[in-house]
């Protein structure tokens, strides 16, 4: 869609309209990108999408908004979708794993694919908040496997909440795996809800490495929750179709971007 030409007399509904249309080609906006294009400052963008978020059109997040979400969709419809690109990025960031390491995985169906292509006779010990992930593991040899307790979250498929928070500020590991709802070079890793934000960053300041593993649709989007700033994040594994631009921008920040193979 082209950008609409720099337009600072438009009227306030005519602005509106031109975001809406905006948003809904392209799931996402960013108020400063929005400020550029109509040649207005920042507060009235942010007001535009007020008004917008109040009739139920966006969903305002930290530097923009969204299209409005339903409930997400069950956790077995999203294991079958898009498998083939998820394994694919799997055995990239698999490619990072060493024999005898501690592993924080984190629940989500890219991480799921993380779990099912893991070295086998690598001596691995994996600590997981993700049932699924766990039970994955036990059915393979080689593993040792600990579960995080806690409240499930049947949304997410795996444990939240202060309980889980606590165990794994008990734990070391050297690689961990957050899984990613949004990853930009300028913000860092975010998510959507407060109390999964909240795990993440724990995982993250219990581990040495942190690698995020992120589809097309993560890199450079908008939520609400900032999980870590982008320098406690040391490897970003991404699809073989990411953006060249957005993989420099990283590189740029000192993450090592590693490609996947194309799925």
């Amino acid at each position: 869609m082209a950008k609409p030409a720099p337009d600072s007399g438009a009227l306030p509904q005519e602005r509106q309209q031109r975001i809406l249309a905006k948003l809904r080609n392209d799931g996402r906006v960013v108020a400063a990108e929005l400020a550029a294009i109509f040649d207005v400052s920042e507060d009235s963008i942010r007001r535009d999408l007020r008004e917008l978020a109040a009739m139920g059109l966006c969903k305002r997040v930290y530097g923009g908004a969204l299209l409005p979400t339903a409930t997400p969709s069950p956790l077995k419809q999203r294991r079958s979708e898009h498998s083939a690109r998820k394994q694919a990025l799997a055995r990239k960031a698999a490619e990072l794993v060493r024999p005898g390491q501690t592993l924080l995985i984190d629940t989500g169906t890219t991480n799921v694919a993380i779990a099912s292509v893991l070295p086998t006779g690598a001596r691995l010990t994996v600590i997981t908040n993700a049932p699924h992930i766990a039970q994955l593991l036990l059915d393979r040899e080689g593993f040792d496997v600990l579960l995080i307790g806690g409240r499930v979250d049947a949304s997410i498929g795996g444990t939240i909440g202060a309980q889980a928070v606590e165990q794994v500020r008990r734990v070391r590991a050297d690689l961990c795996f957050p899984g990613a709802c949004a990853i930009d070079a300028a913000h860092g890793l975010w998510g959507f809800d407060s109390e999964e934000a909240l795990f993440k960053r724990a995982m993250i300041e219990a581990s040495d490495e942190t690698v995020v593993v992120a589809t097309d649709d993560k890199l450079g989007a908008v939520a609400t929750h900032q999980v870590a700033e982008l320098s406690r994040v040391q490897h970003l594994v991404v699809e073989h179709s990411a953006d060249r631009a957005a993989r420099t921008a990283f590189t740029a920040r000192g993450v090592a971007v590693h490609r996947a193979d194309s799925a």
